[in-house]
């Protein structure tokens, strides 16, 4: 990636700190409708007493970036563009770009859109200030905030039930904060740690509070606006990133994931029964159809482990070998357990059934630390591929 300064010189340059100052974050895809009313209205709302800059993260296709450098030459600030030409993580990916190359002491995200009022920026920045929260939210949710620019019954139902959801899930993470929903908020830089950080999809708070863990957080109320120009990024594509992201968000620990393995493994039960009774009313006899069954709960299980519980980690090695790799594991679980359960009922004199409950309680547990050792760890000597770096515009 590399990045232009564009407009007037203010104090301090774009990626460099100075005291006291701000980084306003704004990922754009296509908003050439936008960024010049946005930037307008950034202008009459910052306060020249403090040294702000704007940094556009671009992933757009259409004129955007040029759009921005015509109207940043009116800004007293300076203005930056970032230009990825692969949008990696999305807009979640696009904010922890900036984040890497913010220069303010404090970082204020928002949309290009206007549905986030510009005239909040400096407010959510002295209300961390007044309080010593290390994070501010802008919600919809306290008394004097709103979301009446959400379009239609639908998109505030899913709104409401998406925060619902990531309150249940995270309740200690997102304790003081009523809309993890909100994706325009202000963190001090030094709250931020980048490297932990590995977002998918559009929620980049939810993404924050839980992997970075601000200590004190404060929340100002905002009147989520209409859409200026364009249309609304959010498709259904975009709600299986967030479940995606959640799934991953909620396995980060160990002792998660093996819930997680768990229960995908008894999701597992249904299509290899499914298989089962249509193999066998086949005509198949119940032995090799149970071999057979088998691989069908395997493949399920494959999937599912792989979309929830190790998708940062799948890079690491082609699906081919991945998934031959977890088979061999699945099968050999089978194989495992019968000699365990001889052994648990001739040494220590166990009834079958009980014997039977330790062995597929010992083959889970052995299953699934050789399934995150063998299948999804990185490689010795491997390195992670490093971010894609996107070439960024020339300015003359």
């Amino acid at each position: 990636m590399s990045e232009e300064v564009l407009g007037v010189a203010a104090p301090g340059t774009a990626g460099t700190p100075a005291a006291g100052g701000v980084t306003v974050i704004v990922p754009t895809f296509n908003e050439s409708g936008n960024v010049t009313e946005l930037l307008r209205r950034l202008c009459a709302a910052l306060p020249a007493h403090r040294p702000y800059e704007v940094l556009f993260v671009d992933d757009s296709t259409d004129d955007t970036p040029d759009v921005i450098e015509k109207a940043a030459r009116d800004c007293p600030f300076p203005v930056s563009v970032l230009h990825r030409e692969r949008a990696s993580g999305g807009l979640g990916g696009a904010v922890v770009a900036g984040l890497e190359r913010a220069g303010g002491d404090w970082v204020v995200v928002m949309d290009a859109d206007l549905q986030h009022p510009p005239h909040l920026v400096p407010e959510l920045v002295g209300a961390g200030e007044r309080t010593g929260a290390e994070l501010v939210v802008a919600s919809r949710y306290i008394s004097g905030g709103s979301r009446a620019g959400l379009a239609g019954s639908y998109r505030v139902a899913v709104s409401r039930g998406a925060t619902w959801l990531t309150k249940g899930l995270f309740p200690r993470a997102l304790r003081g904060i009523s809309d993890p929903m909100s994706g325009f908020f202000a963190m001090r830089r030094t709250a931020v740690a980048s490297a932990a950080l590995r977002p998918l999809g559009y929620k980049i708070l939810l993404e924050l509070a839980v992997r970075c863990r601000p200590r004190t957080v404060a929340e100002v109320p905002f009147v989520f606006q209409e859409r200026f120009a364009g249309e609304s990024k959010s498709t259904a594509r975009e709600g299986l990133r967030f479940l995606s992201h959640l799934a991953a968000l909620r396995s980060a620990t160990p002792l998660a994931r093996m819930i997680g393995f768990g229960l995908i493994g008894l999701s597992g039960f249904v299509p290899n029964l499914a298989a089962l009774w249509l193999l066998t009313g086949a005509g198949m006899h119940y032995l090799p159809a149970e071999v057979v069954a088998n691989q069908a709960g395997v493949l399920w299980n494959f999937v599912a482990v792989e979309a929830l519980l190790f998708r940062d980690r799948r890079r690491h090695r082609h699906w081919g070998d991945r998934l031959g790799r977890f088979a061999l594991l699945a099968n050999a679980d089978l194989l495992l357990r019968i000699p365990l359960i001889a052994l648990f009922v001739a040494r220590l004199g166990l009834g079958v059934l009980p014997a039977t409950a330790l062995a597929l309680v010992t083959t889970f547990v052995l299953r699934f630390a050789a399934t995150e050792a063998l299948v999804y760890l990185p490689r010795p000597g491997r390195r992670s591929p490093a971010r894609h770096a996107a070439a960024g515009r020339r300015t003359p």
